[in-house]
């Protein structure tokens, strides 16, 4: 598998991990609440990527933050497994709320381990409010076509 290969949507973002003790319960895979944290690595990549980074939004005063998650658990991942997790832009309405897919596959053989949603809106840092994006968000929070094509046919989590 190549790690463009056969994802739920087109040119995912792509952040790889490896699943380390810290991240394994006593059932001996991994806890649920791990693939959550990677969702949050993967989503500040992606931002940063597209010129979000965490010290823009502090200078702006501005944020995403989690209103809504929705995760579907597919398949274990255990200890020594490296990980992809992809995610992707969706239509948001442009002005306080954007959606994030996540995508969690096993590096070694391509199954998918878990997919998720989360729903984020934008608040004042300072006040923890909702606020409006800034131009800035505005202009880097949207969907690609052919993500918004591809998503069009998926089925919500």
């Amino acid at each position: 598998m190549t790690e463009v290969d056969d994802w739920d949507l087109p040119a995912p973002h792509l952040v790889a991990l490896d699943v380390s003790s810290s991240d394994i319960d006593a059932y001996n895979h991994v806890n649920n609440a791990v693939y959550v944290t990677w969702f949050d690595r993967a989503a500040w990549s992606h931002s940063t990527a597209l010129g979000v980074p965490l010290e823009l939004c502090i200078e702006l005063d501005r944020g995403m933050a989690v209103f809504r998650t929705a995760v579907g658990y597919l398949r274990p991942a255990v200890l020594g497994d490296r990980v992809l997790v992809g995610t992707w832009l969706l239509r948001g309405d442009g002005k306080l709320r954007v959606r994030r897919r996540f995508q969690t596959r096993r590096s070694s053989d391509g199954t998918t381990l878990a997919r998720g949603e989360i729903d984020y809106v934008c608040i004042e840092l300072s006040s923890g409010r909702p606020m409006r994006w800034p131009v800035e968000f505005r202009e880097r929070y949207a969907p690609s076509p052919e993500v918004e094509l591809a998503y069009a046919g998926i089925a919500p989590i």
